[in-house]
């Protein structure tokens, strides 16, 4: 297969509601040949991912509006618009978003880990912060859909019964 040339305008691309943020893709392992997936994430302030590594991709973190805080490895970076923060497989990372509203884009590579987010998200029903969540999430689907795709947890997201920043 050979990727094809494509133009998403700003509300397009599959949208997903996950855990209570906004993922629209830009661009899919499907649509790159395998090459890279891309997202632009909306969060409210709080948001927070488990700290985990990637054994297969690394990532990078672009922020458009708001702040959040990086932790990867033993670094923490506290990010504004314009920063971009790369996050190698191997390297166990966590981010938290500090504004309500922040706007980032992620994108993977190679692709592969976006299946995550379609196997444990939901379709968005508007491009905007789905509805508060009734209760905590499903943490045994989220997990466990982590290890098929390369990803091991190494601890909790800040408040969730550990230090604010990552054990290491």
């Amino acid at each position: 297969m050979t990727s094809q040339p494509f133009v998403k305008q700003p509300d397009e691309g599959r949208a997903i509601w996950h855990v209570g943020a906004l993922l629209k893709f830009k661009a899919t392992g499907a649509e790159t040949d395998g090459q890279f997936w891309l997202a632009e994430q909306l969060s409210p302030a709080g948001y927070a991912s488990p700290v985990h590594l990637h054994t297969r991709e690394d990532e990078f973190f672009i922020v458009q509006e708001g702040e959040m805080v990086l932790r990867i490895g033993d670094d923490e970076h506290k990010v504004g618009p314009g920063a971009t923060v790369f996050a190698p497989r191997g390297i166990a990372h966590q981010y938290r978003v500090e504004t309500e509203g922040t706007r980032f884009l992620v994108l993977g590579t190679p692709a592969g880990f976006e299946e995550w987010f379609f196997q444990t998200g939901e379709p968005a029903t508007s491009l905007e912060l789905p509805p508060p969540l009734q209760g905590p999430p499903d943490f045994a689907r989220l997990l466990g859909a982590l290890e098929p795709l390369g990803v091991q947890l190494v601890g909790p997201p800040p408040g969730l019964g550990g230090p604010a920043g990552p054990p290491r």
